[in-house]
């Protein structure tokens, strides 16, 4: 298929298919006219490109993982994983804060013991676990 019907398929813009096609992260057959074609294998890998970057792994990180030998990936796929741990906890601890603040019934919520509480264990976990962008 053409870039404009795998693009489709894929749910995403041509643009981006050209992109990861610049910067070495796929490479699709060219037929004898210069068009690029994708088959299911290119299409199979695009999918995964769109999976490792919904972890949050940038395309570099991708690049890197798929020219790595096996220890390499295993470095920085736990790195990934302990940066997805902290944020889970993050989620966790902002998911109780939630609960508590709709139970509260101090009328100024600074003055609330529990919610200072809460402010103070998630600045020292931003601190741990500054966000990546």
């Amino acid at each position: 298929m053409r870039i404009g019907d795998a693009a489709a398929a894929l749910g995403m813009e041509a643009h981006v298919l050209r992109h990861w096609e610049s910067v070495g992260l796929l490479m699709p057959r060219r037929s004898p006219s210069g068009h690029r074609v994708y088959d299911e294998n290119v299409l199979d890998y695009a999918r995964v490109i769109q999976l490792l970057q919904r972890t949050g792994l940038s395309l570099d990180e991708i690049r890197q993982l798929g020219y790595s030998a096996h220890d390499g990936r295993q470095a920085l796929i736990a790195g990934r994983r302990a940066e997805v741990g902290a944020r889970i906890a993050l989620l966790r601890a902002t998911d109780q804060f939630l609960e508590h603040l709709a139970a509260c019934s101090h009328p100024i919520i600074a003055e609330c013991p529990e919610c200072s509480e809460f402010a103070g264990r998630a600045a020292r976990r931003t601190e741990e676990f500054p966000d990546r962008r």
